[in-house]
């Protein structure tokens, strides 16, 4: 074991843990003084207030395995005495130097983040110079250029680990080591406030070249005097972005509750996992329990009030396994734990983790016509409709290519049989691809 040291070193730090969580579970031995979350290793790093109160952490947790939210964190001592800031509030790496730069990565992004949305958050802490948006592996990622740099430290430090809109699009904002950031075009992707003459991209283009890694390391930091993430931003917004400035008709987006009652189930056929499949066309999927003492009963508990909205307008009177399927708004606000609960909050398979602005977008009732996508390459028609067929007739198919990937529509007789065939084999393997299915609103192919 390392010599100790009031800092803890806490290995296996999903994005799904927060520093709240990090916080609760080292607060009973003392006052932390420091947190540095190190995102890009799903690591971080505490200051106890004191040696004593470090080894008395490492000691309890060398008995007891800890764990958040379902994960097993693994801790030991640092071999840093001590974390230092380069600027006062300003918790990062040990070696992070301020810059004008910032690099924001949007985690939980449900709802669409343009120019314009992190004009409005960031441009109150200082001018803004430049802004520069991109799509990689770590999720939505901008760099944001101020005129000067006190003016981004005192914009990490007023925003760090904030959310935009209520719930969602957090903040996860490190200095970047670039100088200057380039700007070809201004548009929805990018934009050089200083230069408004600069002309718009075509349509498709890619973003701006260069700018995948800038910036290294992402980090993420507790608030200060408060665990609590406050929104920049009202949902009002986010939600007409995301359907393009209005809503589907039908559709308030003001409600509230999370939890939906499904009824009419075919209690011979159904189970959570189909009904995960179907129900996550439209958000999220926190829990589902099949009610034991009403078998064609269950409660599905959505990520958030407009996602559940959105599953009872498109799913009510909709026809899965012979019978029509009732989707209210439930009594209960959320489903508890227990042995018959099915729990999704941490799957993979939900949808509307990443592209949930293209996910809204797609919000649709059943219809006869599903789309298939992450398919092998080398797929064929005949492999599909071998896949696919006993769940109906047929009618028409087309495997084609977007983007260097291959997909494929599919029209079957009915919206019935279309359903079927997607509650059962959406997230099914296909010549050893997992596939992916949707409805699909085109009506012919």
């Amino acid at each position: 074991m390392a010599e100790p040291s009031k800092v803890i070193h806490v290995r296996n730090v999903g994005h799904e843990i927060s520093e709240p969580d990090l916080l609760q579970l080292f607060q009973p031995f003392g006052v932390i003084n420091k947190l540095v979350m190190l995102r890009a290793k799903n690591q971080a790093l505490l200051q106890l207030q004191d040696v004593p109160a470090a080894v008395s952490a490492m000691q309890f947790y060398a008995n007891v395995q800890p764990s958040i939210r379902g994960r097993n964190v693994y801790v030991q001592f640092s071999s840093h005495q001590e974390l230092t800031t380069m600027e006062q509030n300003t918790q990062g790496r040990v070696d992070e130097e301020p810059n004008r730069i910032l690099l924001v990565t949007i985690h939980h992004m449900l709802y669409p983040i343009t120019v314009e949305v992190l004009h409005q958050v960031f441009s109150p802490h200082g001018y803004v110079e430049k802004i520069v948006t991109f799509q990689k592996s770590a999720g939505f990622q901008a760099l944001i250029q101020f005129q000067l740099r006190q003016s981004a430290v005192v914009a990490r430090n007023s925003l760090q680990g904030r959310n935009i809109y209520d719930g969602c699009c957090q903040l996860d904002i490190q200095f970047s080591n670039l100088e200057e950031l380039q700007v070809n075009y201004n548009n929805e992707r990018s934009r050089d406030f200083t230069n408004p003459s600069l002309p718009s991209e075509q349509k498709g283009r890619p973003s701006q070249p260069g700018y995948g890694d800038a910036g290294g390391m992402c980090t993420l930091q507790a608030n200060r005097g408060s665990h609590t993430h406050m929104c920049v931003m009202n949902n009002a917004a986010a939600i007409a972005a995301a359907f393009g400035g209005g809503l589907p008709p039908g559709i308030t987006g003001t409600n509230d509750r999370c939890t939906v009652l499904a009824s009419n189930l075919n209690p011979d056929r159904i189970d959570e996992d189909k009904l995960f499949n179907l129900f996550s066309l439209y958000g999220n999927i926190v829990r589902i329990k099949l009610l034991r003492n009403k078998p064609d009963h269950a409660l599905v508990q959505m990520g958030d009030g407009f996602q559940a909205e959105l599953a009872v307008h498109f799913l009510k009177g909709a026809t899965l396994f012979g019978k029509r399927l009732e989707v209210n708004f439930s009594k209960h606000p959320n489903i508890t734990m227990g042995a018959e609960t099915h729990e999704y909050l941490n799957s993979n398979l939900n949808r509307f983790n990443r592209n949930a602005a293209k996910n809204y977008r797609y919000c649709c009732s059943p219809t006869k016509m599903i789309h298939l996508s992450t398919l092998p390459q080398d797929v064929t028609e005949d492999e599909i409709i071998s896949h696919l067929e006993e769940h109906g007739s047929i009618v028409n198919t087309k495997v084609f290519e977007m983007n260097g990937k291959k997909q494929a529509l599919v029209m079957f007789e009915n919206e019935e049989q279309a359903t079927e065939a997607l509650v059962c084999k959406h997230a099914t393997t296909l010549a050893d691809s997992m596939i992916r299915i949707s409805f699909s609103q085109l009506q012919t192919i």
